[in-house]
Parts: C-alpha cells; structure tokens; sequence
C-alpha cells in the first residue's frame, strides 16, 4: 500500500513539473501489488539438545507444552523453535551441544 501511495505521488508530481494540469475529477489508477507469501511449516522433531533449549526457555518465562524443536538438520549447528504459552517465540543455536538464545 505505502508504495501505491509513492507511485502515485512521482506520477502526480512529475506531471506539474512539466506545466501540464492533472484532472482531479477522476481518481488515478495505481497498480497494487497482490503477492502471496506462503508460510512453510516444519514438522516437528526432538534434537539432542531438546532438554537444554527448553530448560534455557524456562528461565526466559517460557514454558510450553510441546518443548523444543528442531529446525535444521542434525549436525554440530542446530537451530531450536518452542512456541511459548503466552504465544512468544523462543529460538536457540546450538554449537556442539552448547546452546545460546537467538
């Protein structure tokens, strides 16, 4: 929307630069963009480091029923989501089983 308004500003004003009269009785067609980001989801899975995320997330006040899960793959780096209560999200790194808050 906001780049709607500044395409129509540029038009508007590029046009009394020149001298020329802009008709203001009828309402100016400006083209909207329409795009669709679609949201992809992760199915859920426990990681090694599960219990330190969560235990982290505690002590942040998060608590949630479903606990940490893993967002990458497997490996030395891992990346933790849990979906706190309250609705907040809690995200971690985990670097060789060593886990910091995102």
């Amino acid at each position: 929307m906001k780049r709607a308004w500044i395409v129509a500003a540029v038009l508007l004003g590029g046009c009394s630069a020149f001298g020329s009269k802009v008709d203001l009785s009828e309402p100016a067609v400006v083209a909207a963009s329409t795009d669709v980001v679609e949201i992809q989801r992760v199915p859920f899975k426990i990681g090694v480091s599960s219990t330190t995320v969560e235990q982290l997330a505690r002590a942040q006040a998060c608590a949630s029923e479903q606990g940490a899960g893993l967002v990458t793959e497997p490996g030395p780096i891992e990346v933790y989501r849990m979906q706190c209560q309250d609705g907040k999200v809690f995200m971690a790194r985990c670097e060789l089983r060593q886990c910091r808050k995102m």
